[in-house]
């Protein structure tokens, strides 16, 4: 059906400034805007930029109706540590003084935008005073964008998820959100089901919607828009479902002596692999890395694999037919691409909501199995454990569940 414009309603999209939220309502702008509706992006400059760069799969400039608003923050008042591989708990904290200072553009922005149209805010969990914004403004309406924390998950909790501070910051969002008019989840009933259901009995008075995955169900991974990354070459000549994706996402830095032991692990494992390493972001992900984590000598030269040192397509790894696993953080965005493309995970959670992602994903859906438990958070993980867990994921049967 051919989706005409319709200049009544305009959306305003306020994404939490880290990759995979980005990535998220980004791919929700496609979506919303390939129905006529006029959709605006915002966020500060360079987390525009970012976004921009790593997007794969169709190019946001070709879109006419997806609008970008990029803000410059006033520095230094922003404090922009580089992220400590070594600090006890890997949450991105340099990223929370910059939030707050997007209130005043989000303001500005809906009141510049047409008086005639429906302005509906659209907004991350984590930027909810985006919808006291709009509760100022006649004709706004603002909606969290969400996914399902599991609440009845087992031996489970947010101890150690997030650092000190961060309780008040998340307290405040949550007296923001009553201004919402409804949730947008992340997420379906053929995953989640039993958690929407829970959702759906204890909140009656939302509206409630399950519109995912927002990222596409089927990708060609040899198109894409610009130039293709060289993993997806070297990907072309690997046997089908034979390579473990490595990669631990954007808000992780790993010690020398854990990356030793991954390497360690990969090569003892004789498994062919595609490894992103990399520091976590910091605040300009434009500014060159800090640390180049190093290898052991040889390490390249003795293995079948692949080390990408910058950003890499993953959802188009994630498709390709050479990859057969994923060594994942398992983040939200990460292990829904896994559930779309059908790879199994092998989980190793590191902060926010990835505990309980990965007693859900393997434990529940049944799609993988964890490299380290929760409580082993502060501990090194040996390379044989580390084997071992690659071997049952890519060798034994749990690849044909």
């Amino acid at each position: 059906m051919e989706q005409q414009p319709n200049s009544s309603v305009v959306v305003v999209m306020v994404p939490l400034p880290a990759q995979s939220h980005l990535n998220q309502l980004l791919q929700f702008a496609k979506i919303i805007s390939s129905r006529g509706v006029p959709v605006h992006y915002m966020g500060s400059a360079m987390h525009i930029r970012q976004a921009k760069d790593r997007f794969h799969g169709w190019d946001p400039f070709t879109i006419s109706n997806i609008h970008f608003h990029d803000f410059q923050f006033q520095l230094p008042q922003v404090i922009t540590p580089h992220p400590d591989p070594y600090f006890s708990r890997m949450f991105p904290s340099h990223l929370l003084p910059s939030l707050i200072q997007l209130r005043e553009p989000i303001s500005s922005l809906l009141r510049s935008l047409s008086f005639t149209a429906r302005r509906v805010v659209v907004h991350d969990s984590l930027m909810s005073f985006a919808a006291e914004e709009a509760s100022l403004i006649s004709n706004a309406e603002a909606y969290c964008f969400h996914y399902i924390i599991p609440s009845d998950l087992p031996r489970v909790s947010f101890e150690g998820c997030f650092p000190e501070g961060f309780s008040e910051y998340a307290a405040q969002n949550i007296q923001w959100s009553m201004f919402d008019v409804g949730v947008i989840y992340n997420s379906c009933h053929a995953i989640e089901g039993r958690f929407l259901d829970l959702v759906a009995q204890h909140q009656l008075n939302e509206k409630l919607w399950a519109i995912g995955p927002t990222n596409p169900v089927t990708l060609d991974s040899s198109v894409g828009d610009g130039p293709r990354h060289k993993c997806l070459d070297w990907l072309d000549k690997q046997p089908q479902s034979c390579v473990l994706y490595v990669s631990f996402g954007t808000t992780t830095s790993l010690s020398d002596a854990q990356i030793a032991e991954i390497a360690v692990a990969l090569e003892n494992s004789e498994q062919r692999f595609n490894w992103v390493l990399r520091d976590a972001d910091g605040f300009d992900t434009c500014k060159d890395q800090v640390r180049k984590a190093q290898l052991p000598n040889g390490f390249e030269e003795r293995t079948v694999g692949m080390v990408v040192r910058d950003s890499a397509p993953q959802l188009q790894i994630l498709a390709h037919s050479s990859t057969g696993g994923f060594l994942s953080h398992c983040g939200w965005n990460s292990c829904m691409e896994c559930l779309i493309m059908g790879v199994p995970i092998a989980a190793w959670p590191m902060h926010s909501d990835q505990p309980r992602n990965t007693m859900l994903v393997p434990e529940i859906l049944k799609v993988g199995l964890v490299v380290r438990e929760w409580t082993q958070r502060n501990e090194l993980i040996s390379s044989a454990a580390i084997e071992s867990s690659i071997r049952k994921l890519m060798v034994s049967d749990m690849k044909g569940t």
